[in-house]
């Protein structure tokens, strides 16, 4: 039995699986509410795995793949169907992840963000940075704002990305997409570029080293609204990770920067809810002056109880969020402490539960 790429995205498309991998010496396995789950059928050989890689891979990533062994691209399986792939080599030969991105965008709302997001999303400067781990729902949450600023706002949006996972129509908005890779070099390169094309919103899709950590700080301060993620959890690391990435002699003045051009940290964790579905839970930073004088002092660690204390204000910390959809009934209280960062503290809120008087 040869397998065919077609027929396999259709099954994942079919069992509503999130991702689908092909690995040599397995069948397909499909990931279906958080489980992996193997398709019926033989192993797949190392020319096979091969054959499906290459049939999907585009002509212009394969010099990464042979090169770096590796290569991340996006592609159109319908008209309502698009995938993120990771392919790759190992020891036993080629193979490749491909994930299932929404059809369709979701609102601020169906994300659970407070209305205060919206407000930053007409400010026409600052750098509000999404964060989290791998898989935690980061491209989803910048997506929606994206499209949330091209239906209320007008302007020119231009987003740099490895690869680009949502399509955006022209709206309100025009959007100018571009691909590290395919259209640009690097991520730095994107955005020194698109200071040149009069936008009015970037969206970096991964801060990955010094020189575009510098590039969106610098748009920032220069009058754009910058958006752009992180693989870091919570606020407080985060600022921790852009400050670390610079040399000791320049780290005071990059916070100066950061405590004037940053408007928002929100880092996130993608959790399953008691009904086998996924949910976000978010932590909410919102730059006032007593956490920009915390980040220019370099207190950082200071950070989490002004969070804590400024929900009046939008914000939210971590294990807020989680206890609120534990009262709420949406995940369970394994779960919650699958992600808190607070254990013990955790119980003693829970036993203040409206079930548990």
């Amino acid at each position: 039995m040869a397998y065919a790429m077609n027929q396999l995205m259709e099954a994942m498309i079919e069992n509503g699986a999130s991702d689908l991998h092909i690995h040599v010496g397995r069948s397909p396995c499909l990931r279906v509410n958080g489980d992996v789950v193997a398709i019926d059928g033989p192993e797949i050989t190392a020319a096979e795995a091969k054959a499906l890689v290459l049939s999907v891979v585009p002509p212009a990533r394969l010099p990464d793949l042979d090169r770096n062994g590796g290569c991340d691209f996006a592609f159109a399986f319908s008209a309502r169907t698009r995938l993120r792939v990771n392919a790759f080599r190992s020891h036993a030969g080629y193979g490749m992840v491909l994930r299932l991105l929404p059809s369709a965008m979701f609102t601020l709302e169906q994300l659970r963000l407070p209305p205060v997001v919206k407000d930053m999303l007409k400010r026409a400067r600052g750098l509000i940075l999404v964060t989290g781990p791998t898989g935690s729902g980061k491209s989803t949450t910048l997506a929606s704002m994206i499209n949330w600023i091209n239906e209320n706002e007008q302007g020119h949006i231009i987003t740099i990305e490895d690869p680009i996972e949502y399509t955006h129509q022209h709206k309100n908005c025009m959007v100018t997409q571009r691909e590290v890779g395919a259209d640009l070099p690097s991520f730095a390169e994107g955005v020194r570029s698109a200071l040149r094309q009069d936008p009015d919103v970037i969206l970096i899709g991964e801060m990955r080293d010094l020189e575009t950590i510098e590039a969106a700080v610098t748009a920032a301060e220069t009058g754009h609204l910058v958006l752009a993620t992180l693989h870091t959890s919570g606020a407080a690391r985060t600022i921790d990770r852009i400050i670390d990435a610079f040399p000791i002699t320049a780290r005071e003045q990059i916070r100066a920067q950061l405590s004037t051009s940053l408007t928002a940290v929100i880092s996130q964790c993608l959790l399953h809810t008691t009904n086998e579905k996924r949910v976000a839970a978010f932590e909410i930073m919102l730059r006032t002056d007593a956490i920009a004088a915390k980040i220019r002092e370099g207190k950082t660690y200071q950070l989490l109880s002004d969070i804590e204390t400024g929900g009046v204000r939008g914000m939210r910390s971590l294990d807020g969020d989680l206890l609120s959809l534990f009262f709420q009934g949406i995940v369970s209280e394994e779960e919650i402490f699958n992600y808190c960062l607070n254990p013990e503290a955790m119980r003693e809120r829970m036993k203040l539960a409206p079930s548990n008087p």
